[in-house]
């Protein structure tokens, strides 16, 4: 229930703002493509940011960048783009966005000396890449499998407030749990489903 929130409360809104820019932009010469590689570019700046220790800085342009990250799958259902290609290279993307954002936040650390901050930038890391990866195997064996505390969009917007108010070892450890507790529940999830299909081990 606690991720159907999240969602609704994050997602809705921000769609419904978002899909107003959608019909703004030109119609032949803005694709979701473009729109992902942009959210790309501009995610490389903030962790360029956050190494240089302009942490405030980089909270603001990761959340610029969640605006495209957002964007280009509304383009893409709003004028009939959406194609699994599509959707793979988004997503082949966002692990990218993931890995720099944190990649330069982890330097940060390391160059001030900081090991038990740049430890726990680690377990972000890996539980982000985890709660994906469980995602995309559990889908080989069930429908769906887009459940759990925390997904990427809230990620990104705990990451960013955390950077503006001045808490960002606060929110790493928030997304240190969290996404390790998402990643538990969906091996979890794809068990109980898989169970109840009938279906033996």
């Amino acid at each position: 229930m606690v991720d159907v929130m999240l969602r609704k409360l994050v997602g809705n809104k921000t769609e419904k703002i978002l899909g107003q820019i959608e019909t703004l932009l030109p119609k032949n010469r803005i694709v979701p493509n473009i729109l992902t590689f942009i959210g790309l570019g501009i995610n490389i700046i903030g962790a360029y940011c956050y190494y240089r220790g302009y942490i405030f800085l980089g909270g603001i342009t990761i959340l610029f960048a969640g605006i495209f990250d957002v964007l280009d799958g509304i383009v893409a259902r709003a004028r009939n783009l959406d194609s699994k290609i599509g959707a793979f290279i988004d997503s082949v993307v966002d692990r990218y966005s993931d890995f720099i954002i944190l990649g330069g936040i982890l330097t940060f650390f390391v160059l001030r000396g900081d090991n038990d901050s740049a430890l726990l930038v680690l377990l972000v890391l890996s539980g982000s890449f985890l709660t994906s990866y469980i995602r995309a195997k559990s889908e080989l064996i069930i429908s769906k499998c887009d459940t759990g505390l925390i997904q990427r969009p809230e990620r990104i917007i705990i990451l960013a407030l955390g950077s503006l108010l001045n808490y960002l070892n606060e929110a790493l450890w928030f997304l240190a749990v969290s996404t390790h507790l998402t990643a538990f529940y969906r091996i979890y999830y794809t068990w109980k489903r898989y169970k109840s299909s009938g279906k033996s081990m």
